[in-house]
Order: structure tokens, then C-alpha cells, then sequence
């Protein structure tokens, strides 16, 4: 007498339907996700990784050509500015016309604050949910934020596509447009946008769901360490601009 044991399915590598799921039909996604126990999160990081890399590229490619052509962009707080820090950003931005400056830094700096952010991001609502009683583990808070953060993959996209369309980088991201200066509220809103609410409406079902949380915890605990994650990035990068350097571009990454 033979007997058949079932394996359990492998795990794609590359898991394109579930992509299209989480984007559409999150609460099944979710639900799918939380069964499985393991790892998951490769392929959301994987395609956040090609569209962060592809708006750098793209962004370089135009302030490259824009150098070649006599044009600079100035920073949104440039009439704030002393005419000494004008004028060093004037001669740093001749010097940085090469390669190294236009790509290889950018994506450095892209592609770690992705990687860092989302590890960041994950412990602490890991964190939180613990606090708030949840039962998930920190492999599940990284699945999680990886696939939540798919909208930011779509925004990415948008931004290369309306960049090459328009022929010049985005110099107002969001809803930065509604500020004036480089403050804090302007950092603030060039974070805040429809791929962030769509963003933290996915973390709340995936933490509801993954982690077996009441959904008004869930929501406390999504809200508070987003609009804390929040809050730091507009500071650093209004520390950034009022030392004459770039502001950071990318929510959480």
C-alpha cells in the first residue's frame, strides 16, 4: 500500500498575480498571505526597487541634459536663500554635471533609503502591533509593508512617464504645490498624496488581517508611526535645505 504525502506549493519568486491582488483585492490577498508563514516580500521590494531606480534615470537624464543646455533647477526655497548660499549652490551645481553625481549618487541614496526605510518602517509597526496585542512576528510586518508599499511602485511609474512626457523633472511632488518655501508644511505635503492614503489604507487591512488586530487598533497603530515616519523625513529634509542640500524626494524610502 502507497501512501501520498502533498508538499506544500513552493513560493514564486516572482509572484505577478498576487501584485494585481493586493492592488485590487487586498482583503484576499491579505488573507492568502497570513496562511502561508513565510516570506514574501521579494516581489513588491523587487518591482519598488526597478521604478525607484527608473526615476532616478530619468531624472538624471533630463538635469543632464538641462546642464548641457545652460539650465539649473533651483530648490523650491531658492529666493530664501543668502546670496552666499546662492551662490555656492551655483558653482556646486556646475561641478556636479557628471555621472557619479547625476546617477550613481541618486540611486545610492535611493535605493538605501528604500531598503532602510522599509526595514524601519517594519519594525516599528511591528512594534506597535505588539503593543496593541497583535500576534504577528516581524517576518509578517516585512511582508506586510513590502506589498502595502505597492502604490508607491505606480507613483514611481507616473512620475517617469509624466518627466519624459513633460521633458523637465518635477519640481512641486504631491501636494507641495499648495506651500510656499521649504518648510516643514512643504515637506510635509510633498509627502502626502493619493498612492500614500491608498498606501496606508493597505497597511491597516494587512496588520488587521496578518496580524489578527481589531481594525481600530490597527488604524492607531498604522496612523501614529506613519505620521511619526512622517514628521522625521520632513525634518531631516528641512535640515537638508537649510544646509544648502537636496531635499529627500521619496515617502518612507
Amino acid at each position: 500500500m502507497t501512501t501520498s504525502t502533498s508538499s506544500p506549493t513552493p513560493a514564486r519568486r516572482f509572484d505577478l498575480p498576487r501584485v494585481f491582488a493586493v492592488l485590487f483585492r487586498p482583503r484576499a490577498a491579505f488573507s492568502e498571505m497570513a496562511s502561508e508563514a513565510r516570506a514574501a516580500w521579494s516581489t513588491p521590494m523587487i518591482l519598488l526597487t526597478i521604478t525607484a531606480a527608473l526615476v532616478v534615470i530619468v531624472r538624471g537624464y533630463l538635469r543632464s541634459r538641462a546642464a548641457m543646455m545652460g539650465e539649473i533647477e533651483l530648490p523650491p526655497d531658492w529666493q530664501w536663500w543668502t546670496p552666499e548660499m546662492q551662490d555656492s549652490y551655483m558653482r556646486a551645481q556646475q561641478v556636479q554635471q557628471g555621472p557619479v553625481y547625476m546617477y550613481v549618487m541618486p540611486l545610492f541614496a535611493s535605493l538605501s533609503g528604500l531598503w532602510l526605510g522599509w526595514l524601519a518602517l517594519a519594525a516599528l509597526l511591528h512594534l506597535g502591533s505588539t503593543l496593541f496585542g497583535g500576534r504577528g512576528t516581524m517576518q509578517s510586518a516585512l511582508n506586510v509593508v513590502g506589498w502595502a508599499s505597492l502604490p508607491f511602485a505606480l507613483r514611481d511609474l507616473l512620475r517617469a512617464a509624466y518627466m519624459l512626457a513633460a521633458q523637465h523633472t518635477i519640481t512641486s511632488p504631491s501636494l507641495s504645490g499648495f506651500a510656499s518655501g521649504g518648510g516643514l508644511l512643504y515637506h510635509l505635503l510633498a509627502r502626502t498624496d493619493l498612492f500614500l492614503l491608498w498606501n496606508i489604507i493597505l497597511l491597516i487591512l494587512g496588520f488587521a488581517i496578518v496580524d489578527s488586530l481589531p481594525r481600530g487598533k490597527a488604524f492607531a497603530n498604522t496612523f501614529i508611526v506613519v505620521a511619526l515616519v512622517l514628521l522625521a523625513q520632513a525634518g531631516l529634509a528641512v535640515l537638508a535645505s537649510s544646509l544648502g542640500g537636496a531635499a529627500i524626494q521619496r515617502p518612507f524610502f
